[in-house]
């Protein structure tokens, strides 16, 4: 798998699935989750409604349409929040794993991915980028690109520095 970095807004990326980082209730919220369903419209809520009733586990993924976003499906995770006391790194790398596993259910060749739980919810950036790049290395999938999308310039040097 070819694993890229690149700096932008996760929401306009053209590949097969784009990764949110959602909370456990499906419902939208604010920072990569918010930004995707404003970006892909109301299509991604009511499938998250539809298809999430009880929302998601912490750690797990599942899918829905990606609406009016270039992607096809939004897979989205559940990642530990670090500031509510959930320390659990199991967890963080089950949301890079179990997205991966959900691409290859859909067929998705490329996958973009943000940092999960490095936002509102606490988790060290450097950490969450060696979680990603740990399955990544790991993990046998049918996914040809993972792409880590970072959003402003600082964390993006961070990505490309652990790429070497």
């Amino acid at each position: 798998m070819e694993i890229t970095a690149v700096q932008g807004d996760i929401a306009e990326q053209r590949v097969d699935a784009i990764v949110n980082a959602a909370s456990n209730a499906m419902r939208g919220g604010g920072g990569v989750d918010g930004a995707i369903h404003r970006a892909g419209g109301p299509e991604i809520l009511e499938d998250c409604v539809r298809r999430f009733p009880d929302g998601l586990a912490t750690g797990d993924a599942g899918w829905t349409t990606a609406g009016r976003l270039h992607a096809r499906w939004v897979i989205h995770v559940v990642g530990p929040n670090r500031t509510a006391g959930q320390t659990d790194r199991g967890l963080l790398l089950s949301c890079y794993s179990r997205a991966l596993a959900v691409a290859d259910e859909l067929g998705a060749v490329t996958v973009a991915f943000p940092l999960v739980s490095a936002g509102v919810y606490g988790w060290p950036k450097d950490d969450t980028i060696a979680c990603a790049l740990e399955v990544f290395g790991s993990v046998e999938t049918s996914v040809a690109e993972a792409r880590l999308v970072a959003f402003d310039g600082p964390t993006y040097a961070m990505v490309q520095k652990a790429l070497g």
